[in-house]
């Protein structure tokens, strides 16, 4: 799809979600996690579609080790939702971007994931977005603005930065 497309269909949903706020609102596709590995912490997560991806965890907490952990794919999807942003923004302000690249690390305290000590955090401690920009057709201080942007509209870092409410049902089938 063209930058011209893109700008064209956002500014469409634009339009529509501002004729229409009620239909915004809406519950998202559900990702439904499987242990496969009752001996070990291999998990596939199933969404729609057909999405599928698989977890692990590294052998020093008892995983095996053959694919990435849970908090890696939350770094993937920020830094994936930041770099469509990006692009999203750029389209709509008109902006040529010749290159996108966008790197997300974190700091972790594994006492918190492993209940060595309560007071610790299991998640990250912090994190950081780095974002490499290039184009010919913006200046720097437009680029630092769609990426600013980016990061304020980007569902993914909003969940990780903003507290947001959470449920728990347990089935135990009894």
């Amino acid at each position: 799809m063209s930058r011209d497309e893109i700008r064209d269909k956002l500014q469409g949903a634009i339009d529509f979600l501002n004729a229409n706020p009620a239909e915004a609102r809406y519950t998202d596709s559900v990702a439904r996690a499987t242990v496969v590995d009752m001996d070990g912490l291999k998990v596939e997560v199933e969404g729609p579609d057909g999405a599928q991806i698989t977890t692990d965890m590294p052998t020093s907490v008892g995983g095996t080790n053959t694919s990435v952990s849970p908090g890696w794919y939350l770094r993937a999807a920020e830094a994936s939702c930041v770099a469509t942003l990006i692009a999203m923004r750029a389209a709509h302000q008109g902006v040529i971007l010749e290159s996108v690249e966008v790197s997300v690390d974190s700091e972790s305290d594994d006492r918190g994931i492993t209940g060595a000590d309560d007071a610790v955090p299991a998640g990250p401690l912090s994190t950081r977005v780095g974002v490499r920009l290039r184009s010919q057709s913006a200046d720097s201080a437009t680029l630092e603005a769609i990426a600013a942007w980016a990061i304020d509209h980007c569902p993914v870092t909003d969940a990780v930065k903003r507290s947001i409410p959470m449920t728990l049902e347990v089935d135990t089938g009894a």
